[in-house]
């Protein structure tokens, strides 16, 4: 049987189905990223964007799993360059007079400095930039990083328009593995974005997926199959997703919450119950 815990991206990168993600763990990143690691997880993503990431505790996190024998290579390792109006003004860790092509490199030594590795196996673009001349600045100057080998893969986040996606995907020589998007009702889910995507093999990993739904997880249908199945609500929504070929990514804190994330892949969903979940993102 084919393992489904990890999927290969049109990049020939395999991608675990379940990421664990460290926004927002400040000093706890290093304990939680060693917890979620030993728990299961095998793919971490992160940026160079000390606004919101301890990127520095996750390259802590990485040196002392190597003591209790997890190597590197054994897991995906996915970070970010965020462009300035992403930042905090009093913690850029690159130089914000330089022009991109430069930040992105600097970013980039930083990151492999705060990791303490040689290569991140996906680099993603925190956001698109604008006018689309500059995105592709930006762009191909994560191009060189990959073609060097310092980046297996790339891809784009908080990029919610097919048309800014669709021409990237045209200009660019590297084409973007994966999209990282908010997952949440005010965008339809990114149901045209995320079409699009399967018909050009590019991953969806979404984020917020469970703070930005309550409806759907405390909704009768949700709930109902929960039951069915003796799984939790947030169970049967990730395992929705992950039918879907959606990647998750997850940042819970707690060790049962990490099991039962990463526990989704002992059931299938039915086609019904497939069809009933889907009726609900529908109605968003």
């Amino acid at each position: 049987m084919a393992d489904q815990k990890w999927l290969t991206t049109s990049a020939g990168v395999k991608m675990p189905r379940i990421i664990y993600g460290t926004a927002w763990k400040k000093d706890r990143t290093a304990d939680l990223v060693v917890k979620a690691i030993q728990t299961g997880f095998r793919g971490i993503d992160t940026a160079c964007q000390p606004k919101h990431y301890n990127e520095p505790l996750v390259g802590t996190a990485l040196q002392r799993l190597k003591d209790h024998g997890i190597e590197r290579e054994a897991l995906f390792l996915q970070t970010k360059f965020t462009p300035l109006s992403g930042q905090d003004p009093r913690q850029v860790p690159y130089d914000k007079n330089s022009p991109v092509e430069l930040q992105i490199a600097q970013s980039f030594e930083a990151s492999t400095k705060n990791l303490q590795t040689e290569y991140v196996d996906s680099l993603v673009l925190h956001s698109p930039m604008e006018p689309h001349a500059l995105l592709m600045k930006a762009w191909n100057a994560m191009e060189k990083i990959q073609k060097t080998g310092g980046a297996r893969q790339l891809g784009i986040s908080n990029c919610y328009h097919t048309e800014v996606m669709r021409s990237l995907y045209a200009d660019a020589n590297v084409k973007p593995a994966v999209v990282q998007n908010r997952f949440y009702q005010e965008t339809g889910y990114d149901a045209n974005l995320r079409h699009w995507c399967s018909h050009h093999g590019v991953i969806y990993q979404s984020f917020w997926t469970l703070t930005a739904n309550p409806h759907i997880l405390s909704s009768n249908t949700v709930r109902t199959i929960a039951k069915k199945y003796n799984k939790t609500e947030a169970q049967i929504f990730f395992r929705y997703l992950s039918h879907s070929g959606i990647v998750p990514l997850t940042g819970t804190t707690s060790e049962q919450h990490m099991r039962e994330d990463l526990s989704i892949f002992d059931f299938e969903l039915s086609s019904e119950d497939l069809r009933n979940v889907s009726l609900l993102l529908n109605q968003a």
